[in-house]
């Protein structure tokens, strides 16, 4: 009876760790202060050689299927870091036998968990992450990493600023022509 105890004790306990480790999506912050580390470098950068320009940042948020997956997958961690915790064999439900790692995971639940857990999470992370960088000028998109697969060097970025920013002062400085 103590015995059982001890193992809902752990269960609660390790799900309300996982709780409050994963609410408030933590690791997707993480990812988001990696993002804008180069968007703030950047905007170091265009502030020294652009004053006057105004840059803003926002989160691209990935596409609703994968959203939906990455909180799927968050669940499925939790039940099986739960059935873990507990020792019941869900394959027994179901008529079959446990596989060899389930059986290793009985035996290592500590070790187990913990991969269950940062492997779930890298995979949340995955989709969850777009990697978008997308830059306009007067609401002209000039750069999409979505597109072109990379982020610009900041040397391509001030190119194409440059060259963006003199063809917009040649348009504002030719005659009008009426008809």
């Amino acid at each position: 009876m103590a015995m059982k105890w001890l193992r809902f004790s752990f269960l609660v306990l390790g799900v309300l760790s996982l709780c409050c480790a994963t609410s408030g999506d933590s690791n997707s912050i993480k990812k988001m202060k990696m993002q804008f580390r180069v968007f703030e470098e950047y905007t170091q950068a265009l502030y020294q050689r652009y004053p006057d320009i105004r840059i803003e940042g926002e989160n691209y948020l990935p596409m609703p299927i994968y959203r939906h997956i990455a909180s799927i997958l968050s669940i499925f961690k939790l039940l099986v870091i739960g059935l873990v915790i507990v020792g019941k064999d869900p394959f027994a439900l179901f008529g079959m036998q446990a596989p060899g790692i389930w059986e290793w995971g009985q035996a290592n639940k500590i070790y187990a968990c913990m991969m269950v857990f940062f492997f779930s999470n890298m995979i949340e992370n995955q989709l969850m992450s777009t990697g978008a960088f997308e830059i306009t000028l007067n609401d002209v998109p000039v750069w999409s990493k979505l597109e072109s697969g990379q982020l610009p060097s900041m040397q391509q970025l001030v190119q194409i600023l440059d060259n963006e920013m003199k063809m917009n002062v040649h348009m504002n400085t030719r005659p009008h022509h009426h008809s």
